[in-house]
Parts: structure tokens; sequence; C-alpha cells
């Protein structure tokens, strides 16, 4: 493979970057100055915009699935047209409605997803 110069000299890099993106924040407002609105601003819109762009991502491919389907005929099983897909979402969407609780509406999704895709649509 590499070399140990190498490997020691990329591990110090995942080292060093891990460190600055971590004590940054800290180095650059540090004492008792006043955070920046920008940075408030960030600080409460980007979890949801992060949320919404892995909304998207995860399903990306199951709605081109549907598309390919209704093109192709529709020849596919349930899994093709996005079933898992759509009953875990609803699980999590209906689930947090309920408990308010991120990590068990989450939590429990991901698992719901995984036995239907692995045990009902396999």
């Amino acid at each position: 493979m590499g070399t140990l110069g190498i490997e020691i000299g990329i591990v110090a890099a995942m080292v060093a970057a891990t460190v600055l993106s971590r004590f940054l924040p800290f180095w650059v407002f540090r004492g008792g100055r006043k955070t920046p609105p920008f940075v408030d601003f960030l600080g409460k819109t980007l979890p949801y915009a992060t949320i919404g762009l892995l909304v998207i991502y995860c399903l990306k491919a199951p709605i081109l699935s549907v598309k390919a389907q209704i093109a192709g005929g529709g020849n596919g099983g349930a899994a093709a047209w996005g079933l898992p897909e759509l009953i875990a979402v609803a699980a999590v969407a209906l689930l947090h409605k309920w408990k308010k609780n991120s990590l068990l509406s989450i939590g429990a999704g991901t698992v719901l997803y995984m036995v239907l895709v692995q045990v009902v649509f396999s």
C-alpha cells in the first residue's frame, strides 16, 4: 500500500482538520463578544435545511423508480413503486407528531424501513 510516512501524514491531516473544525468557533468568538446576527441566523436555519436535503436525497431514487415504472408500464413490485419509503416516511411523520421526539421517530422509521425492505418486500 503506502509508506508509513504517507499514512502518518494522512492521519495527521485528518486530526488537524477535525481539531480545527471543533475549536475554530471557540477561537473566533471567544470572550464576552456577542455572536454576529448572521451566525445566529445560520444556527437557526441550517438544521432545517439539512433535514430537507436529507429527505430529498433519500427519496430521490424511489421517485425516479416510480417515474420509470410509469414509463415502463408498471411491471415492478411494491418496492419498485417506492412503497417501503412511503410507509417509513409516513411512520416517521406520524410518530414525530405524536411523541415529538426526533430520535425516537427517526430511529423507529429507520428500523421500520429496514424491516420492510429486507423482510416484507424482499
